[in-house]
């Protein structure tokens, strides 16, 4: 709702975004691990093997680090700045910034970015990670709202990616970044 005030966009923008985030660790590899409890009994359940780490597309993309950092305290994340010309949607993104973990080729990769409209940007930073080593079958694109049209641009060229999302529609807001920080007025 263009209504919505401030408070009440990031609030629940927040929660999808936890949500999304939340799913997104149970895709991740994981392991059995056996812990004791108070009394001394064991309890069996799971652990994440090593080598996770998130990637936000900044600037929209860091709105979701805080739920990451919530549920990984001490996963590493990398940033990408990546920009299409004069706001034209048609011409190719470029990467301007990236900031990496040294060994994010042996990493399963969260990649955080909250809209998918043209699927541009996302494709640009994937081609970023690919060319980082980063193999296709270990990124996993964290987003709010896609269109199908974006889904089928990343698709296409990365089919061994996962995509986990709120919503799949054809309106795709934009400027998510602008209305969660504030600086839309």
């Amino acid at each position: 709702n263009v209504n919505t005030e401030h408070g009440d966009f990031v609030f629940n923008a927040d929660r999808l975004i936890r949500l999304v985030i939340e799913e997104a660790l149970n895709v991740l590899p994981t392991c059995n691990k056996t812990v004791y409890t108070p009394k001394d009994l064991p309890y069996h359940g799971k652990a994440f093997l090593k080598g996770n780490c998130g990637v936000s597309v900044v600037r929209s993309g860091e709105a979701m680090e805080k739920s990451l950092r919530q549920c990984c305290r001490s996963i590493r994340i990398g940033k990408m700045l990546v920009r299409h010309e004069d706001e034209d949607l048609q011409k190719p993104a470029k990467v301007i910034y990236v900031k990496l973990p040294k060994d994010i080729a042996e990493r399963n990769v969260l990649l955080m970015y909250p809209l998918m409209n043209s699927g541009g940007t996302i494709h640009r930073s994937i081609r970023e990670l690919k060319k980082n080593a980063v193999p296709e079958d270990r990124i996993t694109i964290c987003t709010l709202f896609v269109t199908p049209n974006s889904v089928n641009t990343v698709l296409d060229d990365f089919p061994g990616v996962r995509i986990l999302t709120t919503e799949v529609n054809d309106d795709c807001v934009l400027h998510f970044g602008e209305r969660y920080f504030g600086t839309d007025k």
